[in-house]
């Protein structure tokens, strides 16, 4: 089998949204929960880092591993993924990564090209400028995102403070011209940084037909990733999806995203609610919510939430430490996800949040994960083991999912 395309995901669930549409395009893919010692075999591996938010030398080092790891393997293309809402700060990581595998991919004329656009869930890039449905970047939820906060929708601008090479444009009446025309911009480009406008699929279409030959560095949302495996798969039917079997088992949910839509999710929930701050765990640790937790899944679907509305994170950040205050949610939510899967019977768990799932599938052991069904679009549900024990996880992006997800994922669980 031929690795058609190596991805380097910027966190978990941004490598699950990715791999369902690498899947959907027909690559059989997988993913792995950081750089494989072997990689396996598959039209199409994603390793899943977690380095957004990392310091920009580990996010680089860790990039460039994986990176070499999947090229080594026979990789014919290379794509960095990140954030559909750029998610970054001035330091980076988006740009750092980019020109540190730019440099592998072509060492004589390094150029990264991309665009975070994925119109299936409402991301579209006009002129240089992220919107999220019909608002600016900077308009939307994600202006006050805890980490990463997005007050600038001009993606020019935000990858120029992040980057040592220059960042140009392919403005979106160059895009509607056709491939050759984004191919003729990108090929004056000597080094750096291209972002491509992109408003619809057709969009995407034109931009992997125009750089989907190899010889740059591909990069943005699952979108382009998507456009790409199509050409790549040239018509493949989909692989048939793997499944848990008939066993239920019981349901339980792991919130600790702070993002809009998850708040909204978590108030749409109808079971029990166990909620959760990074104060009332520093005071007494994570035993008695486990105890708790283990009491209340004996009768029904139980949420397990640390979301809060912005004002209260802002308050457990000021009192801990903003790296404290979410270490110590992770860790928590981590600690009941072992516990439910070696001593309660859970078998399928949603996760909400990048950081939360990175955490949760590092303290189970998770390495592997293949592309279930889907539950909503970038939201599959993901198979994989712990020592021995099939698992299915739905690792969920903070803004993804409607309201509902909570509720209606468990209806599409393999």
């Amino acid at each position: 089998m031929t690795l058609a395309l190596g991805i380097v995901a910027d966190d978990l669930t941004g490598a699950c949204d990715v791999a369902e549409a690498a899947t959907d395009a027909g690559l059989a893919t997988v993913v792995s929960i950081g750089a494989p010692s072997r990689v396996p075999a598959a039209d199409c591996v994603v390793v899943a880092l977690k380095s957004r938010t990392a310091d920009p030398d580990v996010a680089v080092a860790d990039s460039v591993a994986s990176a070499r790891r999947l090229l080594d393997a026979g990789a014919e293309r290379l794509y960095q993924k990140y954030c559909s809402t750029f998610d970054s700060t001035d330091s980076g990581n988006i740009g750092p990564v980019a020109e540190a595998l730019a440099d592998l991919v072509s060492p004589e004329r390094p150029v990264s090209v991309g665009t975070p656009a994925t119109p299936s869930v409402g991301r579209t890039q006009y002129l240089g400028h992220l919107f999220v449905g019909d608002r600016l970047l900077s308009e939307s939820s994600l202006r006050d995102h805890p980490l990463t906060p997005m007050r600038d929708p001009d993606l020019v601008r935000v990858l120029g403070r992040q980057a040592t090479r220059a960042v140009s444009l392919v403005p979106h009446a160059i895009v509607r011209r056709g491939a050759d025309a984004v191919r003729a911009a990108i090929g004056s480009t000597a080094s750096g940084h291209v972002l491509l406008d992109a408003l619809d699929e057709s969009d995407l279409e034109v931009l992997a037909e125009a750089v989907g030959g190899g010889g740059v560095l591909i990069g943005g949302g699952a979108g382009l990733a998507g456009a790409v495996a199509r050409r790549l798969a040239a018509g493949s039917a989909p692989a048939a999806l793997p499944s848990l079997g008939d066993a239920q088992g019981p349901r339980l949910i792991l919130s600790g995203s702070t993002s809009e839509r998850t708040r909204e999710q978590v108030a749409a929930f109808r079971g029990r609610v166990l909620r959760v701050s990074p104060q009332d765990l520093a005071a007494s640790g994570a035993t008695a919510l486990v105890a708790e937790v283990e009491a209340a899944l004996r009768d029904e679907a139980v949420l397990v939430s640390a979301t809060d509305e912005p004002h209260a994170v802002r308050a457990a950040q000021d009192a801990l430490g903003r790296e404290r205050a979410s270490a110590l949610v992770e860790a928590a939510l981590a600690e009941v996800a072992v516990a439910a899967v070696d001593r309660m019977g859970v078998r399928r768990l949603i996760v909400a949040g990048g950081e939360t799932s990175g955490a949760v599938a590092a303290a189970l052991g998770v390495t592997l994960l293949r592309v279930g069904r889907s539950a909503a679009p970038g939201v599959p549900w993901m198979l994989g083991e712990r020592d021995g024990t099939r698992l299915a996880l739905l690792l969920k992006s903070g803004n993804f999912g409607s309201p509902e997800l909570f509720s209606t994922a468990w209806e599409s669980a393999p």
